[in-house]
């Protein structure tokens, strides 16, 4: 047919995530970092947010040593609901304050559809974590994401669920 350059059968049940129908690996470039390549890609950070001074201590350390990705959770799902669960949308701000201040780029975690599209306009590669991997809506909104996202394996989930969680 016109236009068509090459046909690949895909006989693999992953349709978007067999490497059967690609020529190369993925490399995903997170504001100028290539992700998947042959460079090593450091993310750092605390846990959560806790406080302005918190972060912009933690960031500054991580963009002195040379980290130009800053991973730090807002939200924080948990089993408990008496523990710290993240201070939310403070921490969004907070983020987006040190992103500007130390010129690094933001990793965090969307842990539900209804916060997706705030952590989406500062973060820029957003998280799903271990507890959400097999949040179906959670999954189909970040599917329809213009950032990039990294997907943490769920506990005991099997490399098939995995996969299957990132088509």
């Amino acid at each position: 047919m016109n236009g068509v350059m090459r046909v690949v059968p895909v006989n693999s049940p992953f349709k978007l995530t067999s490497v059967s129908a690609v020529r190369k690996k993925t490399v995903v470039d997170v504001r100028g970092i290539d992700i998947g390549s042959d460079r090593l890609a450091v993310i750092a950070g605390p846990c959560g947010v806790e406080s302005r001074e918190q972060l912009f201590t933690v960031a500054r350390y991580v963009a002195e040593g040379g980290v130009r990705l800053l991973r730090a959770g807002a939200f924080k799902p948990r089993t408990s609901p008496y523990t710290f669960r993240g201070i939310g949308s403070e921490a969004l701000k907070i983020l987006d304050e040190a992103r500007l201040e130390f010129d690094i780029g933001i990793v965090t975690e969307a842990t539900d559809v209804e916060v997706f599209d705030d952590v989406e306009r500062v973060a820029d590669l957003i998280q799903i974590g271990t507890r959400n991997m097999q949040n179906f809506a959670l999954l189909k909104r970040a599917g329809r994401s213009s950032r990039p996202i990294l997907l943490k394996r769920g506990l005991a989930a099997t490399m098939e669920e995995w996969l299957f969680a990132a088509e």
